[in-house]
């Protein structure tokens, strides 16, 4: 009886940790959205013509998150009964945000404009291993833009790009 109520308390310490953390991790993402929006990404291979580019360079951004103990649980049941694994996904949704904020962050620190032919790869870590904590890598690459100086003012790209600013 004993084992039961030490394992719910630390499935409960597990929720509320993790939950914790997740909303926290939620907001500094939110942040720094905001904070870099004014740096456009772009999936687009081809750089339209209006644009000189002055300097291009490959910019990334990796992240490893681990689960916490109750999502690990969670998984483990869905795994016995079937089903959408839903724990998750704010996972991998806060994986891929992370990477794509590192990115840009790294392509403004370098002044570039935008950054164009985004790609992600994401990774299971230690899958198939027996008793390991399930953890995701993911990396997010692209070309960073730096246009001559004088020719395109953020805006001017916007426009040209046919791009709207996005409210997250």
């Amino acid at each position: 009886m004993l084992e039961l109520i030490i394992f719910i308390g630390l499935l409960m310490l597990g929720y509320v940790t993790g939950s914790a953390l997740e909303k926290r991790h939620y907001k500094s993402i939110l942040q720094r959205e905001m904070a870099l929006r004014k740096l456009p990404l772009i999936a687009s291979k081809i750089v339209p013509e209006e644009f000189t580019p002055c300097k291009t360079s490959i910019v990334l951004g990796s992240v490893v998150i681990s689960v916490d103990f109750f999502k690990h649980f969670v998984a483990a049941l869905r795994n016995i009964l079937g089903g959408r694994v839903s724990s998750y996904e704010s996972l991998i949704d806060r994986g891929r945000r992370e990477a794509l904020l590192r990115m840009r962050e790294q392509a403004r620190n370098m002044g570039a404009n935008f950054v164009f032919n985004i790609k992600m790869e994401t990774s299971s870590i230690s899958k198939g291993q027996r008793n390991a904590i399930g953890s995701i890598e993911v990396l997010a690459y692209g070309t960073a833009v730096i246009l001559e100086q004088d020719k395109l003012s953020v805006n001017e790209t916007r426009d040209a790009l046919n791009l709207r600013p996005r409210t997250i």
